[in-house]
């Protein structure tokens, strides 16, 4: 009897708490607040704090809201958390995220409800697939995921958006590309097929990616902070 194909490389066995932690896609979420670190750390002006507080509402919007709401529709993680639990990890954690954003903006920049605003939508957009799905695309991932990451965490720093935060938003956008460009193939062996035959570079690739950027960000932080 062979063993069953997990959904995903970081997925654990399904039930109980292992449910709510396959559900934060680990490596992906630790992705995404590599990405706060590298716009933070590129600031003229560099503070951790500021840092560390954007990285929580990050980390709530999307290593919780965005990957609860994902999990509602259609359950590609095969989690067994209720759908009413799926749900309130959404709201709540979206409502979080946008409450520490308000909080900054009103503490250091009203600039930032901009930002705000655009991922309190873009998190239900891409996950729910409104407006007919035209932004659940690599390209509306590596925006909503990558370069919304970096501009938010520079700005937060910064006040301003300059080139050097574009020229990194668009290192950090097509790095999701790249990542969704491997992550398909992988998806559809383990979802539908129930094998990894024939991926396991793809995948042996995205098992790297994560760290590779996390690397990245942490000497940038170092950089800055000594």
């Amino acid at each position: 009897m062979g063993t069953e194909v997990r959904p995903a490389f970081y997925a654990l066995r399904p039930g109980g708490w292992r449910d709510y932690v396959t559900l934060l896609h680990f490596p992906y979420t630790l992705w995404n607040a590599s990405y706060v670190a590298l716009g933070a750390a590129l600031a003229p002006h560099f503070r951790a704090d500021r840092m560390l507080i954007t990285m929580a509402a990050f980390v709530l919007a999307l290593g919780i809201a965005a990957h609860a709401l994902d999990e509602l529709n259609g359950r590609p993680l095969r989690t067994r958390i209720p759908s009413r639990t799926l749900v309130a990890l959404a709201v709540l954690s979206l409502g979080g995220a946008c409450a520490i954003g308000v909080w900054a903006a009103f503490a250091w920049d009203f600039g930032l409800l901009g930002f705000v605003a655009f991922g309190a939508v873009a998190v239900p957009a891409y996950n729910l697939e409104w407006f007919g799905g035209v932004f659940h695309n690599e390209w509306g991932l590596a925006l909503s995921w990558a370069a919304f990451a970096v501009l938010t965490a520079y700005y937060a720093e910064a006040q301003t958006i300059r080139l050097d935060a574009v020229l990194a938003a668009a290192y950090a956008a097509a790095l999701i590309v790249v990542q969704r460009t491997l992550s398909t193939p992988v998806r559809r062996a383990r979802r539908d097929l129930g094998t990894t035959a024939g991926v396991e570079p793809l995948e042996r690739a995205l098992r790297i990616l994560p760290w590779a950027s996390v690397l990245l960000a942490a000497a940038l932080v170092s950089f800055r902070l000594t």
